[in-house]
């Protein structure tokens, strides 16, 4: 499989294993890891490992299947840390600091807590 990638781009350099990331899920496609400056306990990211800029370069068989691993994380994610809500964000133009698109998962987003640390939260969430 012939993989577009961008030199200067974290995302693609995580992808590339050039990067150390928490890695809680990977196939030829999509890679999932923890956010390495978690707005939550268990800030998940769901990244392309195609470079895709933004959401309307992304096909939508790869957008598809962001979303139905993103489904399938939410009852672990929710479970394991104990949250009661779980935010999925994309974010867009301006807001979009890193231009490779990815999916957030935010577990209790609007109470932001942090009561473990990166290392914990991996522990609880690796299978």
């Amino acid at each position: 499989m012939v993989v577009r990638m961008k030199d200067d781009c974290l995302f693609c350099k995580i992808v590339r294993k050039e990067i150390p990331s928490k890695i809680l899920y990977e196939d030829d496609d999509i890679l999932v890891i923890l956010d390495a400056f978690p707005d939550t306990d268990g800030h998940t990211l769901i990244i392309p490992k195609k470079h895709f800029e933004d959401i309307y370069e992304v096909s939508d068989e790869i957008l598809i299947k962001m979303f139905k691993k993103a489904r399938k994380l939410t009852k672990d994610l929710m479970f394991k840390l104990d949250k009661s809500a779980l935010t999925f964000l994309i974010n867009y133009g301006d807001s979009q600091a890193i231009k490779h698109i990815h999916l957030h998962l935010l577990p209790d987003f609007m109470h932001k807590t942090h009561n473990l640390d990166k290392d914990e939260v991996y522990n609880l969430l690796k299978d």
